[in-house]
């Protein structure tokens, strides 16, 4: 008796700009060329390997690099891929900034405040969270939020899509960097956990959202 073949229809494609009617065409058009493990590999070849690390030695079981879909962008969340909790990261903020992951019990907590996701804060400004943490262990001083946000105040995104730290007029702690990080876009990857501990997600915002969080001045 022949066996029938049978062919798996492919997934139905995902509208997005349905999905996220508050998204401008820009953001949406913001996808990763970082699409298989081959993709990443191949970024990664030039790069030393201290300056791509993205995981703390002590957590790098716990959690996992995955590929971004082709043509997922940058605000999609677990209405487009409802399978785990995920976030997306630049990969610039590991090999320029040398940021780790998991984040930090200060960072978690500055994401929470202004209520943005990792990928949603410019690398610009991610400079300036790495800096002030850098300033207080310097100091043997732990990192507050309230205090970052005593010398800094977020700015409306409007058409820069993402959210951005300014020095608070009369109160500048650093001065700003010398070269701004450009040439960032479409080098995004998919972050997960694995089931050792699927917690570390937690404490955290993990997708974009329409509306951030505002300073209130103090």
């Amino acid at each position: 008796m022949a066996r029938t073949k049978t062919t798996l229809n492919p997934p139905p494609s995902v509208n997005y700009q349905a999905l996220y009617r508050w998204a401008p065409e820009a953001l949406l058009a913001e996808t990763s060329q970082l699409n298989s493990h081959k993709d990443i590999d191949t970024y990664k070849q030039g790069e030393s390997q201290d300056k791509f690390h993205i995981f703390g030695k002590e957590l790098d079981v716990y959690l996992k690099v995955l590929p971004c879909k082709t043509g997922v962008p940058i605000c999609a969340d677990d209405q487009a891929d409802p399978d785990e909790p995920f976030f997306f990261t630049y990969t610039n903020i590991f090999k320029r900034l040398r940021l780790r992951l998991p984040f930090s019990s200060f960072e978690r907590a500055l994401l929470t405040e202004i209520n943005v996701a990792p990928a949603q804060l410019h690398p610009n400004s991610w400079a300036f969270v790495r800096a002030f943490a850098i300033l207080c262990d310097h100091l043997c001083h732990p990192p507050f939020v309230d205090v970052f946000l005593y010398f800094f105040e977020a700015k409306k995104p409007g058409k820069k899509l993402w959210l951005s730290f300014n020095n608070v007029a009369r109160r500048v702690l650093l001065t700003l960097f010398q070269q701004s990080y450009k040439g960032f876009k479409k080098k995004f990857l998919k972050i997960c956990c694995n089931i050792h501990d699927p917690t570390l997600l937690d404490g955290l915002p993990l997708y974009w959202v329409e509306k951030p969080v505002l300073n209130k001045m103090l």
